[in-house]
């Protein structure tokens, strides 16, 4: 069986694409140079437009919505009485006027200290046992395997890496006229 390459079916293709395309641009090049060739007439016909007959809704019937059903009021639920939160203990009230810019403040062994809050006592938890837990069994000493020693190799030379030559000039990528120099 023969074998078909692939450029001998992707060229055709290209190729009918690519005229396609350069015909649909030579008609629309033509087109367009019509339609700038041509002028419009000065006055246009004017189109006619029938009229239309006009058309009467008839009348809507009125909705009538059936009276709403008298709801008895509704009663406010009760709400939980909250807990009463202790007083918080009253500060001293400071005196602004004899406290002056100069003047230094008050040392804090001088003021005076606040009651500490008592906390409530937590209760106590009952004393559970412990539960036991059985013993692991004991497993054989197993001796450890032996493992054949691996043989010594001879130790491996540095490798030759290969280097250009030194007498082949390196190729410029530079014009001829910005490395050559007048003397």
């Amino acid at each position: 069986m023969a074998t078909l390459r692939f450029s001998t079916l992707v060229f055709p293709v290209i190729l009918g694409v690519f005229m396609l395309m350069n015909f649909d641009l030579s008609i629309m090049t033509v087109n367009a140079r019509y339609l700038l060739e041509t002028s419009l007439p000065e006055e246009l016909p004017k189109p006619e437009i029938p009229s239309l007959p006009n058309l009467e809704l008839p009348p809507l019937p009125k909705v009538e919505l059936p009276p709403l059903p008298h709801l008895p009021p509704l009663e406010k639920p009760k709400l939980p009485e909250l807990p009463k939160l202790p007083e918080l203990p009253k500060l001293p009230n400071l005196d602004h006027s004899k406290i002056s810019k100069d003047s230094s403040l008050p040392k804090l062994s001088e003021v005076s200290e606040l009651p500490k809050p008592e906390l409530p006592k937590l209760p106590e938890l009952p004393n559970f046992p412990k539960p036991e837990v059985p013993k692991l069994p004991e497993l054989p000493n197993v001796p450890k395997p032996e493992l054949p020693k691996l043989p010594e190799l001879p130790p491996l030379s540095k490798p030759v890496l290969p280097s250009l030559p030194k007498d082949i000039p390196f190729p410029s990528f530079n014009s001829p006229h910005a490395t050559t120099t007048n003397p």
